[in-house]
């Protein structure tokens, strides 16, 4: 058994608040517990719940798409580091092989039970079936449309673990594929797409319930034609991604996506890229010549390429710049996503008997300790 003893912890349902918390592989009580093993925290430390990043291609130098346990390992290990205990390890569009062998690589590493680093929760199928002109940073080649067989093969490659599935809602076949997502309990998220607000309805009605990395690789709101981004304002069941780095979307973008959004409605991804963890230089991203300076990750033409962002920063950049109160911010990064992935009566949130799952951080947003069902995967 481990402790903290009187330690400032973010309580569901209670808030911040002075407490012991208790815990082994789950959290038990906060009450003393004599005997206990305790964890001496600096005094301007925050315990909160541990991030989950449902949608992240890759970190430390490496990439999901790289099929390999290794990738998947370094990967775990990184975004240990910036408080997150569990991602979905999330593809591209690339051609089907290549899909199919990094699916297979998450179903063994998932197999292996790794309780060290952050877990793979599953994956998040980013494409192919998404639209040719709003492809973002994904391959033209490799982009397909939307198919309930390819979707089968892709899901049996991955020992059944696709949890969400970004698609184009226009595109022929679509509602088919949203449908049976739907039926086998995965989300289909609206994304990389030119669909117009009736689309967007079209896909609701059939069970879209997300809306992948807003604003970013979709149709914009016009007055005469709200498109994607006006109907993930609007729309109420929309679960909205944000990549809240300052560069994919502006400070006033967030901060109306904020104000519009109901409680539970918007979720923080870091959408990062292999070059995260890593010094300003030339990376890679499906196949393309990535140049990550400042902070930013770009093609040659100027083109975002995915993020180099740490789900801390996020965090941070909620807080500081969009001006949400802090418990607020982390229920974004916490609680929601584990929602959306029907995994939060385990995780998401400290309540009692829930895993211990920790990330704390100090008064600058840096990360001290990250724990994983009661396991330290990071300490600084």
């Amino acid at each position: 058994m481990k402790t903290f003893n009187n330690a400032l912890v973010y309580v569901y349902g209670e808030g911040l608040k002075k407490t012991n918390l208790v815990f082994d592989e789950r959290i038990r009580s906060f009450d003393k517990a004599d005997g206990a093993e305790e964890i001496e925290l600096p005094a301007d430390a925050v315990v909160l719940p541990g991030f989950i990043d449902r949608h992240i291609h890759g970190a430390g130098g490496c990439d999901a798409m790289d099929g390999t346990d290794e990738a998947l390992t370094t990967i775990a290990d990184t975004v240990a580091r910036e408080g997150t205990v569990g991602f979905l390890a999330t593809t591209m569009t690339q051609s089907p092989e290549n899909i199919t062998a990094a699916l297979k690589a998450v179903k063994a590493y998932r197999e292996k039970g790794r309780k060290d680093g952050a877990s793979v929760l599953g994956v998040h199928l980013e494409g192919p079936f998404i639209a040719a002109a709003h492809k973002g940073a994904q391959p033209l080649e490799y982009v397909a449309k939307p198919s309930v067989r390819v979707f089968d093969e892709y899901n049996a490659a991955s020992g059944n673990c696709i949890k969400i599935v970004t698609l184009a809602p226009e595109e022929e076949g679509a509602a088919e594929l949203i449908a049976h997502l739907i039926r086998k309990g995965i989300a289909p998220s609206i994304g990389h797409t030119g669909a117009k607000h009736a689309d967007v309805l079209r896909a609701i009605e059939a069970g879209a319930t997300n809306v992948t990395h807003t604003y970013n690789a979709q149709s914009p709101l016009h007055h005469r034609e709200i498109g994607v981004v006006g109907s993930a304002l609007l729309c109420d069941a929309l679960d909205c991604e944000l990549i809240c780095d300052t560069i994919h979307v502006s400070v006033p973008a967030m901060k109306l996506l904020y104000k519009c959004k109901p409680e539970g409605k918007l979720t923080l991804i870091t959408d990062a890229m292999r070059a995260k963890g890593l010094q300003d230089g030339v990376s890679e991203l499906g196949g393309q010549t990535v140049y990550v300076k400042g902070g930013e990750a770009r093609l040659a033409d100027g083109t975002l390429a995915g993020s180099v962002l740490r789900m801390n920063r996020a965090i941070e950049n909620m807080v500081e710049k969009v001006g949400v109160p802090l418990t607020q911010a982390v229920d974004c990064a916490t609680v929601v996503p584990a929602k959306s992935l029907g995994i939060d009566k385990d995780t998401g949130s400290i309540s009692l008997g829930k895993q211990a799952d920790f990330a704390v951080l100090d008064k600058n947003y840096d990360v001290v300790l990250t724990v994983r069902g009661g396991n330290v995967i990071y300490k600084r």
